[in-house]
């Protein structure tokens, strides 16, 4: 038999789980499809599962009254999309959307409430990435504000191939500038730029980055800054 090219150890946080704690969830684990653009949840509702990407990645993203929006941060491999279920508040006021299409394995609310309090590795893990997802949510903001459109693009660029096995990016320049909260125009701009330094190359609806060192020169401290914290409190989680 061939084997299965899913599997929950592909997400970090499940794979550093002990065998008596992931056992116990291995069970109730869901391999779903996340198809791009998918909304796992919007804001101010009952949130049902939480989800633990594999090979794709979610946008927690915020909309305005006026239909203007931005990203706060991504979820990939490394983490979890529902940190609100076991904080106590089920419900949040961003929504979650799949930026990148590919799988993750849901599990029931009620589930990871009872292994959360627990109070074993999982919920040393969980807390610990939660502040590294607070960390993240913090240096876009800082980011968005004062740094160049050229830096926040090789920022999101680099945060997205972290949590990728490719080179080559699905994404619009339209999604772009909806993660950034600027407009397309702006992104056109700051595609071309890097396209004519040699990190990138673009064709419709694709982005194939050509030197990733490069994207790392051109980007501001906040994406190191995100990288380290996330290795210093995963440090015992296996991370690209």
């Amino acid at each position: 038999m061939m084997p299965s090219p899913h599997s929950p150890q592909q997400n970090h946080l499940l794979a550093a789980l002990p065998a008596a704690e992931f056992e116990p969830l291995a069970t109730h684990l869901e391999l779903i499809p996340l198809p791009l653009g998918k909304m796992l949840y919007e804001p101010g509702t009952q949130l049902q599962h939480a989800y633990f990407p594999t090979t794709a990645i979610v946008s927690l993203h915020y909309v305005m009254a006026s239909g203007a929006s931005a990203e706060s941060a991504g979820v990939g491999n490394e983490g979890v999309i529902g940190v609100s279920l076991f904080l106590g508040g089920d419900t949040t006021s961003s929504s979650a959307v799949v930026q990148t299409a590919g799988h993750a394995y849901r599990l029931e609310r009620r589930l990871l409430k009872q292994a959360f309090d627990s109070a074993g590795r999982l919920q040393r893990m969980l807390l610990r990435y939660t502040q590294a997802l607070i960390t993240q949510m913090a240096q876009t903001a800082v980011c968005n504000r004062h740094h160049s459109l050229d830096q926040q693009l090789c920022r999101w660029l680099l945060l997205t191939l972290d949590r990728v096995s490719e080179r080559e990016l699905i994404v619009t320049q339209e999604l772009i500038a909806s993660m950034l909260g600027v407009r397309r125009e702006g992104v056109t701009e700051a595609t071309g730029n890097l396209q004519r330094a040699g990190c990138i190359s673009c064709r419709r609806g694709h982005i194939t980055v050509l030197d990733r060192s490069g994207l790392e020169a051109r980007a501001c401290e906040c994406y190191a800054t995100v990288n380290k914290e996330l290795g210093r409190l995963l440090s015992d989680v296996q991370l690209r």
